[in-house]
């Protein structure tokens, strides 16, 4: 259990990552080199499959990692983060703006990482994790 925890924590940190990655550097790419244009990056549904990935593995992870350490706080991070995360998609760049859409998605990328990071660090600290 204690791998699999882990490596769903080290699944989620990337993925929340990428998001964050695309959200900043996606329109720098997109100017020096046009031909990833073609990919359709840019398109929402990219962001709708993040989220699909993002969600499952965050919260399983986050829920068998505070099962075990009894930090709930680490799961109210996460929420928080998946939340800004799918606000940032259902308001989208029509209702708040590109701006306002990267902020969302930036802090709550922000978010899921501290909580990722801190349920892979308190289950590595302590032995009833692996258990």
């Amino acid at each position: 259990m204690k791998i699999t925890q882990e490596t769903t924590d080290k699944f989620s940190i990337g993925l929340s990552m990428l998001c964050a990655i695309h959200c900043m550097l996606l329109p720098l790419l997109l100017v020096a080199l046009p031909s990833l244009g073609a990919l359709q990056l840019d398109n929402e549904a990219f962001h709708i499959w993040m989220l699909i990935a993002v969600i499952p593995t965050s919260i399983y992870a986050l829920t068998l990692g505070c099962k075990k350490h009894k930090r709930y706080r680490l799961l109210i991070w996460g929420i928080t983060g998946l939340t800004l995360m799918i606000l940032a998609v259902t308001l989208g760049h029509n209702i708040i703006g590109e701006t306002g859409e990267k902020i969302l998605t930036l802090l709550g990328a922000f978010c899921v990482v501290i909580a990722h990071f801190g349920n892979f660090k308190r289950c590595r600290q302590h032995s009833n994790c692996g258990h």
